[in-house]
């Protein structure tokens, strides 16, 4: 992919801003539908995510989405449901789950079954910017609903390591100036255990109430999934300020 030069950035921003809040329909055939919260789960499968590790992070998202407190938690808001969608990232970003609106028990665990099967991409490398620049290009000016507040969740095991021609905290500044809040579960396991979180709040996490919620391993995965997924479905706009403690430097008022 390439990345975009400062001025067409500045006028993708300009050009998505009333987008990612306010896009209603699917193309048309569908009609108009709101949701608390757009969700998009970005998960990190590079050289150091084998397959049991990939599956453990699969499996923990499709156990949450199992949970019948979770599913109690999707449902609560005052528009009772949801959108999720999903990409599988390392080299590039594969957009492998697009939007899926959530607003019962039965639509939580219809897309729990498709995360279970959802085959693994390959990559080498961990391109977080390049991941990040496909959301503000791809994804959010594609939004097929109404959404209160769009929030981009970020999973991985390792920092940056493609050189991009813009770093991820740049990009990451972008997303945050179109309205979405980032939010953090990097695993510490490995190399860079004890520098991840760092990197995360520094150069990934963003935007209104925005968090980190660590896995202390790849088997912990699930857990942290867990307990991060029902406080960011939870918390809505106004409400973010009821959690200092997770913010971030780079939070936004």
């Amino acid at each position: 992919m390439l990345l975009l030069d400062r001025s067409r950035r500045n006028a993708l921003i300009a050009a998505a801003l009333p987008l990612v809040l306010l896009r209603a329909g699917d193309g048309g055939a569908q009609p108009q539908r709101n949701v608390d919260t757009a969700l998009i789960l970005a998960v990190d499968v590079s050289n150091s995510v084998d397959a049991r590790r990939y599956r453990l992070q699969v499996g923990g998202i499709a156990d949450a989405l199992e949970d019948p407190a979770v599913q109690s938690s999707i449902l609560s808001g005052p528009r009772g449901a949801i959108a999720i969608s999903v990409i599988l990232w390392a080299d590039r970003p594969y957009f492998s789950i697009p939007w899926v609106r959530i607003a019962s028990a039965a639509d939580a665990k219809s897309l729990a079954g498709r995360m279970r099967r959802l085959a693994r991409q390959g990559g080498e490398f961990t391109c977080v910017a390049q991941m990040m620049r496909f959301v503000a290009d791809k994804i959010t000016p594609q939004i097929p609903v109404k959404a209160s507040r769009v929030v981009l969740d970020v999973s991985g095991d390792g920092q940056e390591n493609c050189n991009p021609g813009l770093g991820a905290a740049t990009v990451r500044d972008d997303l945050v100036g179109i309205g979405l809040t980032i939010n953090g579960l990097p695993i510490l396991e490995g190399e860079q255990a004890a520098t991840l979180a760092g990197w995360y709040r520094d150069n990934v996490i963003g935007g209104p109430g925005a968090f980190l919620q660590p896995a202390e391993s790849f088997e912990d995965f699930g857990r942290a999934f867990r307990q991060k997924f029902v406080t960011e479905i939870s918390v809505l706009p106004g409400d973010w300020r009821q959690l200092p403690s997770q913010r971030s430097a780079h939070a936004q008022p």
